[in-house]
């Protein structure tokens, strides 16, 4: 395997921890070498966070050498191949070169092997099938570099074959384009993905949710978007996420990217199809809450013009829903004044009116808990919004006084 090039010294390649990890392996008679998506990225300048490495040596040399130069190891995917090495508190991920045996779309029986360009042709992208040792020296067997130079996401070999041995691969096509940005596009791995997408519901909504959530986290995903509606991806996974206008309104529209919400511009059908879509993405119960509670229809009155209306409205969902609501109803295209970043700039400064009774405030003035005391509550909320939510604790209490004392 030829090298490519070198890349310039980098702080995570000449750490000590990283030269430690690396020697241990040198140690056992093997090479490790940076692999992947970190070395894609520092071609591009990105910094790097996890360190993901390849060696030649089997997963049991590779803890062995560890162990022995005190290193920390965890088997965190030995099934695969894999372990990590944790040193300063700075975790390597290791997999030995590795080929596919047997393929069901979700699962791989695989081998191990000492060939890296093997290992290179079993990876889902060129510009993920690229090597570099520890002086920077890195090789391209897959020609990825050309690619990324193009910005171009392109299948290693068969698109076909690549897809069939992992589904969840279609998805990463378009999370990787949306990270680089559309330029280059390979009409082959394009078609491919559409002749498959039929297949994405083999995949567990974890998986799914997971691709989901980082193609609608990147800065602005409208381009690959557009593609994904274009090629029929949804249907298959989310085929309530129709609404593809209303969510590349929301993207120009919001002060930052917040993939939740603009799963909720994308879902049309109300509260159901919000709870249906929680569903297929296993979303945690906190995450449901949110999606349905931004869920559609929205009002005008999801667009309160300061004062009382701000003020009824904060008071009713908080400042972060009253945010959500108000972007999707600009997004809905209720925002006929174009006010909805004022609003937003407002409910963030405006402090949330809260009534300042408890039921136990009332059990102090005699009141058993039940029915009475609800209704009691209740009574003397509504007269504290009626007077514009002046009233404090004080004031609250002389008015539940006078409203037993009636009563």
């Amino acid at each position: 395997m030829e090298a490519r090039g070198c890349l310039l010294p980098q702080p995570w390649m000449t750490a000590s921890a990283t030269r430690r990890v690396m020697a241990a392996v040198a140690g056992g008679g093997g090479r490790a070498r940076f692999v992947g998506g970190m070395v894609r990225d520092a071609l591009l300048g990105r910094p790097i966070s996890d360190i993901d490495l390849a060696t030649d040596l089997d997963p049991e040399r590779v803890m062995g050498r560890l162990v022995a130069d005190g290193i920390r190891v965890i088997p965190t995917g030995l099934a695969h191949g894999t372990v990590t090495a944790v040193v300063g508190g700075r975790h390597f991920e290791i997999t030995t070169l590795r080929r596919d045996v047997e393929t069901d779309g979700r699962h791989a029986r695989i081998a191990y092997t000492d060939d890296w360009a093997e290992d290179a042709r079993r990876r889902d992208f060129t510009i993920n099938a690229l090597f570099a040792d520890g002086d920077g020296t890195f090789y391209d067997p897959a020609g990825g570099l050309d690619d990324l130079v193009l910005r171009r996401v392109r299948f290693v070999g068969d698109p076909d074959q690549r897809i069939h041995e992992d589904v969840l691969r279609l998805l990463r096509y378009y999370r990787m384009l949306a990270r680089l940005g559309i330029h280059g596009l390979d009409a082959p791995s394009r078609a491919a993905c559409r002749r498959h997408a039929g297949r994405l519901p083999a995949l567990s909504g974890e998986r799914v949710r997971g691709e989901v959530e980082r193609i609608l986290s990147v800065a602005d995903p409208r381009p690959v978007l557009a593609m994904i509606v274009d090629d029929g991806i949804l249907p298959p996974i989310l085929p309530m996420a129709t609404a593809f206008a209303r969510a590349a309104r929301l993207i120009a529209l919001e002060p930052a990217a917040d993939w939740l919400r603009r799963l909720a511009a994308l879902v049309e059908g109300g509260e159901p199809a919000a709870v249906d879509a929680a569903r297929r993405l296993r979303l945690s119960r906190q995450e449901t809450g949110r999606l349905v509670a931004m869920a559609g229809p929205w009002t005008p009155a999801d667009l309160p013009q300061g004062g009382r209306a701000l003020r009824d409205r904060l008071h009713a969902l908080g400042a972060e829903p009253l945010r959500d609501r108000a972007l999707l109803a600009a997004a809905a295209g209720l925002d006929r004044d174009g006010t909805v970043r004022d609003i937003v700039a407002a409910a963030a400064v405006t402090e949330r009116p809260v009534f300042p009774l408890k039921g136990r405030d009332l059990v102090g003035l005699g009141l058993a808990r039940g029915p009475q005391m609800a209704q009691a509550l209740a009574t003397v909320a509504a007269w504290w919004a009626a007077g514009d939510y002046a009233a404090d604790r004080e004031a609250c209490l002389a008015q539940a006084r006078a409203l037993l004392a009636s009563g």
